[in-house]
Order: structure tokens, then sequence, then C-alpha cells
């Protein structure tokens, strides 16, 4: 960690406050367990677990998960690992509420992700380099993440709030549709039990560094029985390049709620690790400085443990969700269609993403047919007694065909661009011992076919943890 960096987070322990989700409105608790001064709340959740996978990739320290808790191309033997954000994100965070007028308040958030069986800053482009050219079998655990290794990865917002007009929010800040999907996932997003969780790309709206915006501006507010929400990013250049659009309509009525969302983003990036052959390709792309002395340019040159590959596309995303709520029972249902297309504005390799890592190379032309995910889920939460939940969930999501020549209309596992399909089922128990801490146990079972399969060692796992959650 740098200098700045301790000394920020050093700076935040200095404050107090109560942990809760990245809502738009931060906490104004002032009671007596409440760790709020002066309107300014020290928060923050550790989480932390045992456990076992039929089919892995050994744990790596910056992994947003420590571990691949859905099956992944270089999921391969069995690992027993200790591993962070079972249940959810452990995080450090302030936030700010300061009154202004009327029922305005001026509201702020500051806050950093953390893997607490390594203590470091959740950076999974950084995972990602770390199998720049390791072969498929000697991998360890690694997946993209809008988490990059930034001082505050999680959010750096600042904005104002009121309960009766809603929250106008600058800066980092989770998407309107990553809230959407947060609020009706049955298992709650938890990485360990839930394919949002375990797989920030639906959340992204196709993407995962997409699930997290920086430059971007939302609006979240609920009219009685209505929810409405927007977002929109700037780039800082002209036209659409790099910038991205969401909108939120529902209602909410005796128990019942239901949501529909609008999401764009154009150049959305989707991170890998580079081959050996892209490896040892790097020397060739440097750009070196012309001659004669002084040169007007200067080198540009990729380093394998800072750079990535990158595929680009135009993603345009609707989604409906819904939920009721009995008395001890919660139904989740849910759907989201996502289209991937060539990106409208192409981005050239040396284009640096957040976390400050390089794509080395690009792809601009991966959906000559545009290629499709259609997402679906479904679960029930029991509250047993006051204490215990009990979760059971599935999963789901179809790729189409879109492939060109030889590959058109394939549904085999010959080649990413066939039609496939994964399958994920979750159980879950989770039992608060206290106000700030629980114990969980459960088991998350994935499978994937075809063309969602292509070069996988194996295409199922059976995933089981159990953990500790404390809130604070």
């Amino acid at each position: 960690m740098t200098p700045i960096r301790a000394c920020l987070l050093t700076a935040s322990l200095a404050a107090a406050g109560v942990a809760q989700a990245q809502t738009a409105s931060p906490p104004s608790n002032t009671s007596d367990d409440s760790l709020t001064w002066k309107g300014i709340t020290l928060y923050g959740t550790v989480d932390v677990g045992l456990q076992y996978q039929t089919h892995g990739a050994p744990a790596s320290d910056y992994s947003p998960y420590g571990t691949e808790p859905i099956i992944q191309k270089n999921s391969n033997g069995s690992v027993t690992a200790l591993t962070p954000n079972n249940e959810g994100q452990s995080r450090i965070g302030l936030a700010g509420n300061e009154p202004l007028l009327g029922d305005w308040a001026a509201v702020f958030r500051l806050e950093s992700a953390f893997n607490p069986q390594s203590g470091v800053l959740v950076d999974g482009p950084r995972s990602l380099t770390a199998n720049n050219g390791v072969a498929l079998t000697a991998q360890k655990a690694a997946l993209d993440s809008s988490l990059a290794g930034q001082t505050f990865n999680s959010a750096a917002y600042v904005g104002v709030a009121s309960p009766t007009v809603g929250s106008f929010t600058f800066g980092r800040q989770l998407t309107t549709l990553a809230d959407g999907i947060a609020a009706y996932d049955p298992q709650g997003t938890s990485p360990a039990f839930s394919l949002f969780g375990g797989s920030g790309t639906f959340q992204g709206g196709g993407d995962t560094e997409d699930k997290r915006l920086n430059n971007a501006f939302k609006y979240a507010a609920r009219y009685d029985w209505l929810n409405i929400g927007g977002l929109y990013q700037f780039s800082g250049s002209s036209g659409s390049f790099n910038t991205a659009v969401q909108a939120q309509l529902g209602v909410v009525f005796a128990g019942f709620s239901i949501d529909g969302f609008y999401a764009k983003k154009y150049d959305a990036v989707s991170s890998a690790s580079l081959s050996l052959d892209q490896v040892q390709g790097l020397a060739a792309l440097c750009n070196p400085p012309v001659t004669p002395v002084p040169a007007p340019t200067t080198a540009t040159c990729y380093s394998a443990s800072n750079s990535l590959s990158g595929t680009i596309s135009d993603n345009t995303v609707y989604a409906v969700m819904a939920k009721y709520a009995f008395e001890t029972v919660k139904l989740y249902a849910g759907y989201e269609n996502i289209k991937f297309a060539n990106p409208t504005t192409p981005i050239e390799a040396g284009f640096v993403i957040p976390g400050g890592y390089t794509l080395a190379y690009t792809n601009n032309t991966e959906y000559n047919n545009n290629k499709t995910f259609n997402v679906y889920w479904g679960g029930v939460r029991w509250t047993v007694v006051p204490q215990l939940d009990l979760t059971v969930a599935y999963y789901g999501y179809k790729q189409n065909a879109f492939g060109t020549g030889a590959d058109a209309g394939c549904s085999t596992a010959a080649h990413s661009s066939c039609s496939g399909q994964v399958n994920l089922a979750s159980l879950q128990a989770d039992y608060r011992l206290s106000k700030r801490f629980d114990v969980y146990i459960g088991t998350m079972w994935s499978q994937a076919q075809d063309g969602l399969a292509n070069e996988f060692l194996n295409t199922s796992t059976l995933t089981s943890t159990l953990g500790a959650r404390f809130k604070f």
C-alpha cells in the first residue's frame, strides 16, 4: 500500500459509523451504539470463511473472492481455502450526512473494499495480470472486476439527498442496475451463493468493470408506491465514447414490488489475461521515440505485470425484476437481456482502464453478429425464526450462436461464439448471533455447457462455504 493510501485509510479510522449497503444516502444514526461524530460515520464489514471446491483454481490474494466460486475456464483440481467476502464484500468507509435547508442534506461516501485473508485492497485486474503467459493448468484464481486496487475502489461520491425528493450523487458509485439486482437477488448478491455475487458481469450490464462507474451522476427516489432512478456517466470527451445511461421505473404495493431497467454502455471493456504468445509479442508493440534527438514523442512500451487484453463492445440491457413478501417468506424472480455489439467508437491498444492497467491488445470486432445473454433467476427466502434465514435459489443464462463463417449457428463447445448455457443452484443458511455478527453455511453448484464451456478444463463445480461476518 502506498503512503498516500495508508494515510487516507488511517484518517478514516479517526471518525465513527454504522455498516450499511451502498445506497445514495449515508447513515445519520447518532445513537449510543453508532460510530458517528458530527455527521461523519465510520462503517465497515469483515467477512471471511472456509471454502471447499470440487473443481477450482488456487486462491489469489487480490481476486475479489479469493477463489472462483462459479465454474471458470481454469477451474482444475479440488481447492480448500480461507476465502474472503463469501456473504458480502469486506469494506471500510466514511459516510457523511450534513443537514441543509428543510429536509435536504449534503451527503458523501468514501469506501474501500479489501480482502481480509490477505489484508490487501481488492484488485481484480491484478489477479488477471498474475496469470499473464501462464498455462491454464497452472493459473491461480483470477476475475476481472470494477474493484481495481484504487484507494477508494468501492465508492467515492458527493451529493445532496432529501427523503421527499430523492438523492443526487456525483462521482464513483454503483450503477442503478447494480443496485436493482442486489435488491431482487434472493441470495443478496452473496459471492459464494449467487450468480450475481460470484460474477459482476450481470450487475455491470455485460462487463463487470461497469458495475461501478467513475464520473457518474445518479438519481434515486421513492415516491410512496413509485420507484424511479437514473444514471449518466460523463466521459470528458465529445460524442458517446465511454459514456453510459441507465433508467429505472417500478411500483411497490402491499408487499409486492416490480422494477424495470434500461442500460446502455458505450465502449464497455472485458479484460483478460495475456496468452504466452501475447506476452512474448509485447516487445514488438513498443513504439520507441523517433530520431533525431530531442524526440517529439516518448516511448510507449508494455509491461507484462501491468498489461491486459480487452474485448470492447457497446452493451444494451433490458431487465424486469419482482419480489413478494409474505409474513416470513419472500419470493424473488427476474429476467435480464444483454446485447453485445461492436463499439461505435473503437478503442485502440494503449487505453488505460480504472486502476491504471493498460490494454496492450484490443478486439473491437468480436461481435460482427450481436451476442445476447438471456439471464433468469428465482428463489425463496424463509425467515424460520427472527435470527435464521434459509434461502434457496436458481440462476441461469443462455448465449446465442453469434459466430460467422464455419462457426455460424454452432451449438457445441468448439468455439466461444457457439450457443451455450450456464446453470447455478444454491442453498444457504444465515444465523444472526447478534446485531452485528452472523454466521453462514451453504453450497452452490454451477455448470457450463457448449459455447460457454469452450476450452474449460472442467465444466462443473460444487462450492461449499462456512463463514462469519462482522459489521460495524
